[in-house]
């Protein structure tokens, strides 16, 4: 697990999250373990970015970078906001990341699902997007990485405080 928004690494240019936590709603975490027990199945590893992000954590991403292509609006809410969604990529046994074309959170077109990367990237890019259908989630068209339960509006936008998380210095 590597939660980017708890370093610097990221598109604010500065850590977001107080400490390194995924958290997920229990129909996304079981979803998720469906997902990679499929992929260690065929010798790969799902590496986490980002998991449930407090609202106050989406207005951080949207403040650096308001463009609802890549980022939600906060006051819309998100698939992350409601502990649905995973940002992750694919990686070897030994924890390696594959090449996908592009890092997590690139914010241009090169991210798309459907961009003209290289053949092993793309290779990739429909290994992990197998995966993670199979297993129940959905992907976003514009980011490699993201995917999130169906429907999300089922499930409600939380704050920091209200999911008693502690992830927000």
């Amino acid at each position: 697990m590597t939660i980017a928004y708890a370093t610097p690494d990221n598109i604010t240019g500065r850590p977001i999250y107080a400490r390194a936590a995924c958290f997920l709603h229990p129909k996304a975490a079981e979803a998720f373990l469906r997902a990679q027990a499929a992929a260690r199945a065929i010798g790969l590893e799902l590496l986490i970015f980002d998991g449930f992000r407090p609202t106050e954590a989406q207005w951080a991403l949207w403040d650096a970078l308001p463009d609802p292509t890549f980022i939600a609006d906060p006051r819309l809410g998100s698939t992350h906001g409601r502990g649905v969604a995973l940002d992750l990529t694919l990686a070897t046994a030994a924890g390696e990341a594959l090449d996908m074309g592009t890092g997590f959170d690139d914010m241009t077109p090169l991210s798309y699902h459907a961009a003209p990367v290289p053949a092993a990237a793309r290779r990739n890019r429909l290994t992990l997007l197998g995966l993670m259908v199979e297993s129940g989630f959905v992907h976003n068209e514009f980011e490699w990485w993201h995917y999130n339960l169906p429907r999300p509006e089922r499930f409600p936008l939380l704050s920091d405080a209200a999911a008693g998380t502690a992830m927000m210095p």
